[in-house]
């Protein structure tokens, strides 16, 4: 009996990394990205992963970050994006008042062509999900936040069911070559709660509503920790948003290992549509892995 439950765990275990390295080939990069095009408008979503800077070796840690850093920023020029919204850029200090931010100094220092939005004061707006914009092609209008929450328009206010204060930025741009106007709204969901991330949704869906129904352009991009078809998508397309179909995984573990479908996603609704196919940047740079996700990137031609 023994001899044949270590058959069936060896069995297993091989057909785990046979598994493994089939998703790995199979959403390998293979195809480069295509060059951006002045007439349309590359949008991007990144995941980046907060640093613990009170940790002093590891995963995440400040030592981390530095190993890190440049391979980031690399991936950040090689999108050549006119748009990245990004997730966890934060240095986690267990406080609200996230100062400094390590890689939003960071990148912000090493990219002069970007501007970014979605930022300001810490007391006031948290800065721990902005949107780099490229100043060449973009102006910036306005921006705002809500927190998933009972009491959104409260800063810091925790989720639905009591833990971590997750949110949604925003930014309305113009387009200075085609004079068009638009909304980019930034989420990131709770990957822990199916019940704060469908109520999460809810809250996006009540929020853009309005302003699709006067017209708006709106784009929805971030980490949504739901895979397509799943009901936190299903309840944002409610609102007449359409996310481009992702292909193969977009979150590695933080090395490389894709083994279910796209959780980080981007989609529109208004007077816009999507040019060409969503891209998954599944490579090292500089010989790492500059965080655990993959950056997603679809272009639109306003119109």
């Amino acid at each position: 009996m023994l001899s044949l439950i270590l058959k069936l765990i060896a069995a297993a275990l091989a057909f785990g990394v046979l598994f493994s390295g089939c998703q790995i080939i199979r959403n390998g990069q293979s195809i480069p990205l295509a060059q951006a095009q002045r007439d349309v408008l590359r949008l991007a979503t990144c995941n980046v992963h907060y640093i613990v800077p009170d940790k002093e070796a590891g995963a995440w840690s400040q030592q981390d970050w530095d190993r890190r850093k440049g391979p980031l920023n690399s991936a950040v020029q090689a999108i050549g994006a006119d748009i990245i919204a990004f997730q966890e850029m934060e240095t986690f200090s267990r406080r609200n008042a996230d100062v400094p931010n390590l890689t939003l100094d960071y990148l912000t220092r090493n990219n002069p062509d970007f501007a970014v939005a979605a930022v300001g004061d810490p007391k006031t707006f948290p800065s721990t999900q902005p949107i780099f914009f490229r100043k060449a092609a973009l102006d910036l209008q306005d921006q705002g936040w809500f927190f998933f929450s009972k009491t959104p328009d409260v800063i810091y206010s925790r989720t639905f069911n009591g833990s971590w204060s997750a949110f949604a930025s925003w930014a309305a741009f113009q387009d200075k070559r085609s004079g068009k106007a638009f909304r980019v709204i930034n989420i990131h969901t709770d990957y822990a709660s199916r019940s704060n991330r469908l109520q999460s949704a809810e809250l996006v869906k009540n929020r853009i509503v309005p302003w699709i129904a006067d017209g708006e352009t709106v784009f929805v991009a971030g980490d949504l920790n739901a895979r397509s078809g799943a009901e936190t998508l299903r309840i944002i397309e409610e609102a007449g948003v359409e996310f481009a179909p992702v292909q193969g995984s977009t979150y590695h573990l933080n090395r490389g290992l894709n083994l279910f479908g796209a959780i980080d996603h981007i989609g529109v609704a208004g007077n816009a549509r999507q040019f060409g196919e969503a891209f998954v940047m599944r490579k090292k740079f500089d010989g790492e892995w500059p965080t655990d996700h993959y950056p997603v990137i679809v272009d639109y031609v306003l119109q």
